[in-house]
């Protein structure tokens, strides 16, 4: 999953920011607040920042953190995931997988509403069925629906890539789809769906839990057409209620949500979520200090050493919130287009690896808010059963830097063209990432390297079309599998002409790696099949198609009065538990 970030702040705000909490009072929270059973609390409306924009609210088009964060409020997966990360019920009440793994059975709940809307008759919302689901993950598959998740379905579910190339090729003649639908869904009656794969894939049983998965009414998508990115109806905890780009996005408690909590309170807890857009994480943190949010993700670096003691606790002034930390399944790179300009050579790709000095980033850059380097591999190392550190990648090396680009060519980096490293606009910590990168690249290797900020919207479609040969992302885990971060390299995702490649941005192609990626995902023993992943991963570490810069450590602050935030290592926040609770009960 891609990840958006920050904007800077003029200086006099950033300097004023440290001393804020002395001269304003905590929030409170917004709303009423009325007693439950078993001493939680309803009401309030949560206030959320996001440093990034959204892309869509559509589940077929989401692939970026941001709008994931929304979306996972609006809609229901099958299966959802709790705060460990373990699989628990969503829209289906239980599941199971045939032992040859072919066929994956979901039994829905009967008792899931799409949300009222005026997409339906008397604006009522209907009863979720399997058709619906059916409908969505058809629509997955389909490229009129502009989808970027089919290739969780192509090439795995029986008959998903038939239909992909039949709605490819009704798109581009404006006719009608040669092929009906996607063969291996299947809906025999109103609460059982079926999928059946065309051979054993062993995380497939993950892939229904993506926000991308979200189920849809097909009442909604052709109700609104084309504008259904911004008007989403989804059976989630949380309704829709309006989005002002770049300024705010509101969505109100679900009355009809089918879950309740263990004391019988019907959740979700929350009357509502507002979802502001400011692109500064510095004035994020302020606003979150003047009391005006109830969270604030991430810490801008130049004051974490003054926010944050080497235990990982807030101290000062600002032990009066509560800080989350946790070891993120997420990795930072910069993506090189081994198709275009000098990143079609090998050597030029290892040069830039060995030039940056990562722990020096995370050190003076980042004043150590890291879980450390990326020396290894793309996955991290927090991914659970998977031993990176068994995969020889990158660490600092000058002299070797120097040697490659010599080899390419460029002695002392005479001759190399300047080249652009596109990011999206909104830097904080990613400016300042990619300025020490610049640096690092000038004084080792005698490169010029020019920062281009996009707006992220912008910057996802320019990486997509491979107009960014040079570029950043961060990418979020899926779920907790390898597969979710080495399908970046999965040459099979790269499309044969100029099309768009969402997932495998920097076109890598290897059929050895294919050969083994594909070899893991059929292996159901887990342990046999991390030991393919390492060897899959190793040849495209190798081959060098990204600067793996660094692993994440997310640290929030939530403010003292919040309960049961979806604080993960997937950065997954359905605040469908998520309470407050009066100030005077707040310790």
């Amino acid at each position: 999953m891609l990840q958006g970030s920050a904007r800077p702040l003029p200086l006099l705000v950033a300097v004023l920011l440290l001393g804020v909490i002395g001269c304003t009072k905590p929030g409170e929270p917004e709303g009423t607040l009325r007693a439950a059973g078993g001493g939680v609390f309803y009401g309030g409306i949560y206030r959320q920042n996001e440093t990034g924009e959204i892309r869509t609210l559509d589940p077929a088009q989401i692939n970026d953190i941001t709008s994931s964060h929304v979306s996972i409020n609006i809609y229901d997966q099958l299966v959802h995931f709790d705060a460990d990360l373990n699989m628990v019920p969503g829209l289906a009440r239980r599941w199971s997988v045939s032992d040859d793994g072919l066929t994956y059975t979901y039994t829905l709940r009967s008792d899931a509403v799409f949300h009222d809307d005026p997409c339906f008759p008397g604006g009522k919302g209907r009863a979720v069925t399997a058709r619906d689901v059916l409908y969505s993950f058809t629509r997955i598959c389909d490229v009129r629906a502009g989808t970027r998740s089919d290739a969780y379905f192509r090439d795995k579910v029986v008959g998903a890539s038939e239909y992909y190339r039949a709605t490819q090729e009704a798109s581009r003649n404006a006719t009608t789809p040669r092929v009906r639908g996607v063969r291996g869904f299947e809906a025999p009656d109103d609460t059982t769906f079926i999928i059946r794969l065309d051979k054993p894939f062993a995380p497939f049983e993950y892939t229904v839990t993506q926000t991308s998965m979200g189920i849809v009414p097909r009442e909604a998508v052709e109700y609104y057409g084309k504008d259904f990115f911004q008007h989403p109806v989804g059976s989630g905890p949380f309704r829709f209620v309006s989005w002002t780009p770049d300024r705010d996005l509101v969505v109100r408690r679900n009355p009809s949500y089918w879950d309740v909590d263990e004391h019988g309170n019907r959740l979700p807890y929350l009357d509502g979520i507002r979802f502001s857009f400011i692109k500064d994480d510095k004035l994020q943190l302020l606003e979150f200090a003047a009391g005006n949010l109830e969270e604030s993700f991430r810490i801008p670096n130049e004051f974490f050493a003054d926010i944050v003691d080497e235990n990982k606790n807030p101290k000062g002034k600002w032990s009066r919130f509560r800080l989350l930390h946790k070891t993120a399944l997420s990795t930072q790179f910069y993506g090189m287009v081994i198709t275009k300009d000098v990143f079609r050579d090998l050597r030029v790709r290892r040069a830039i690896n060995y030039a940056v000095d990562r722990n020096r980033i995370i050190r003076y850059v980042l004043k150590g808010q890291a879980a450390g380097p990326a020396h290894n591999g793309l996955v991290p190392p927090s991914m659970p059963g998977y031993r990176s550190d068994s995969v020889i990648g990158y660490t600092f090396n000058p002299a070797r830097a120097r040697e490659l680009l010599a080899q390419a060519g460029y002695p002392n980096g005479v001759g190399f063209p300047e080249i652009t490293l596109q990011l999206n606009a909104g830097g904080g910590r990613n400016v300042s990432i990619a300025e020490a990168i610049q640096g690092m690249l000038k004084e080792h290797l005698n490169i010029s390297i020019k920062l281009q900020q996009v707006e992220f919207a912008q910057h996802l479609s320019d990486i997509d079309k491979g107009k960014a040969p040079f570029f950043r992302l961060g990418w979020v885990a899926d779920y907790p599998d390898p597969e979710s971060f080495l399908n970046l390299y999965y040459g099979k995702l790269v499309p044969s002409d100029d099309e768009d490649s969402p997932i495998n941005s920097t076109r890598f192609r290897s059929a050895e790696f294919d050969r083994l990626f594909e070899q893991a995902l059929s292996t159901t023993n887990r342990a046999e099949r991390m030991r393919l992943y390492r060897m899959a991963e190793q040849i495209a570490i190798d081959n060098a198609p990204m600067l793996l810069i660094l692993n994440d450590e997310d640290y929030r602050f939530v403010q003292p009065y919040v309960k049961n935030h979806p604080h993960n290592s997937m950065d997954r926040t359905n605040h469908h538990r998520t309470s407050m609770v009066p100030v005077r009960y707040a310790p």
